[in-house]
C-alpha cells in the first residue's frame, strides 16, 4: 500500500525506469550447438538499465521499499554485493535522486569499481577472502549502527529478489518461447534468478526440468557465483526447486568466451559462458527440448580478463 509519505515526483521517476528495465530479448545458440530436434536460446539480460540481470531484482527491492516507506529521499540505500547488483543499484539510484552505498569485496575488478564511481555510488571495500559474505555482515553493521541513515535492502535475503524473476522473466521467457520450453538452466549466486523463474515455470509447464548451476569449488573465479557448500546459503535460496544440480569449471567456462564470440557474436562475461556450459551439458544429454539460460552480463567489466585470453 502506498503510504502518504512518499513523494509523487520520486513515484513519477519509479515509473520512467520500470520502463527500461526487463523485456530483454531471447537469442538462440546456433553454431555451438549442432543436435537436430535440441534448441538452446539465452536471455541477453545486459540490454537493460544498468546492464545485468540484476538490474530485475534491484528495481524490485527498490520500488517495493519506496512504496511502504522504507527508502524515501532522506535516507540511503545500503546493501552488499560481488558487483552487478551494486551497479544495478547505482545506476536506478543515480536515475531515481537516491544515494547508494556497497559494501563490495576488495577483489572486485577494477571495472566494477570504475562504473560504481561513475554513478555515484559510495563504496566500502572488504577483505577479498571473506567474500560477499563478509560484506554482508559489513552492511549490517553499518544499518544496526545507524538504522535511520540507511535502508537494508539484504539482496540475498530479500523476498523481493526473487519475485522479480517470478513476475518477469519466466513470463518473458515463456511468451518468447510460445510456452515451449522444456528446460531452464542458470547459475546460483543470490539465487533469485534460479528460484523465481523456475517457480513460475513450474506453475506454468507441468513438466519443465529446472537445472541450477554451481562453481566446482570453494575458490573460483565465477563473479556473484556460490558455491553453496561451503559459502553463507542465501535465505530466499530453496533447495527443493532445483530437478538437477550441475558443477561448472571456472577454467572451462573462461576458455569457451572466445568460442562464444567467434561462433555466436557475442562477447560474454564468464558467468554467462558457465550457464553456456550448463546448458549445453543438459542438451547432450536429450534427444529433443527447447533449453533457456540466461546471460547476465557481457563483458564490458572484464577488460583484464579478455586482454587475457584474447
Amino acid at each position: 500500500m502506498i503510504t502518504e509519505e512518499i513523494n509523487s515526483e520520486l513515484l513519477n521517476r519509479v515509473t520512467e525506469v520500470r520502463k527500461h528495465i526487463g523485456r530483454t530479448p531471447l537469442f538462440e545458440i546456433r553454431n555451438l550447438v549442432q543436435k537436430p530436434g535440441v534448441r538452446v536460446f539465452a536471455k541477453l539480460e545486459w540490454q537493460q538499465l544498468g546492464g545485468s540481470v540484476k538490474a530485475r531484482p534491484a528495481f524490485e527491492i527498490i520500488h517495493d521499499a519506496i512504496l511502504k516507506g522504507q527508502l524515501t529521499e532522506d535516507n540511503e540505500l545500503l546493501d552488499a554485493s560481488s558487483g552487478n547488483t551494486a551497479i544495478a543499484y547505482a545506476s536506478i539510484g543515480a536515475a531515481l535522486g537516491i544515494p547508494v552505498n556497497i559494501c563490495l569485496p576488495e577483489n572486485a575488478s577494477d571495472e566494477r569499481k570504475r562504473i560504481l564511481k561513475a554513478y555515484g555510488a559510495n563504496v566500502i571495500l572488504t577483505s577479498k577472502f571473506g567474500t560477499t559474505d563478509e560484506a554482508q555482515e559489513k552492511a549490517l553493521e553499518l544499518y544496526n549502527e545507524n538504522p535511520l541513515k540507511y535502508f537494508y535492502a539484504d539482496q540475498y535475503n530479500n523476498e523481493n529478489n526473487w519475485k522479480a524473476h517470478y513476475n518477469s522473466t519466466a513470463n518473458e521467457i515463456i511468451e518468447q518461447t510460445n510456452g515451449e520450453i522444456t528446460h531452464f538452466v542458470t547459475g546460483l549466486g543470490t539465487t533469485g534468478s534460479f528460484s523465481g523463474t523456475s517457480k513460475r515455470l513450474k506453475e506454468e509447464i507441468e513438466e519443465i526440468k529446472t537445472i541450477s548451476l554451481q562453481p566446482d569449488e570453494a575458490l573460483h573465479g565465477l563473479e556473484g557465483w556460490k558455491h553453496l557448500e561451503t559459502a553463507k546459503v542465501p535465505g530466499i535460496y530453496d533447495a527443493n526447486i532445483a530437478d538437477e544440480n550441475l558443477h561448472i569449471n571456472t577454467f572451462e567456462a573462461i576458455g569457451l568466451i572466445p568460442k562464444i564470440s567467434k561462433n555466436e557474436g557475442l562477447l560474454v562475461s564468464p558467468s554467462a559462458a558457465a550457464n553456456l556450459i550448463g546448458a549445453l551439458e543438459v542438451a547432450r544429454k536429450i534427444d529433443k527440448g527447447t533449453i533457456v539460460t540466461i546471460f547476465p552480463d557481457n563483458a564490458e567489466k572484464y577488460g583484464e580478463l579478455l586482454k587475457s585470453i584474447f
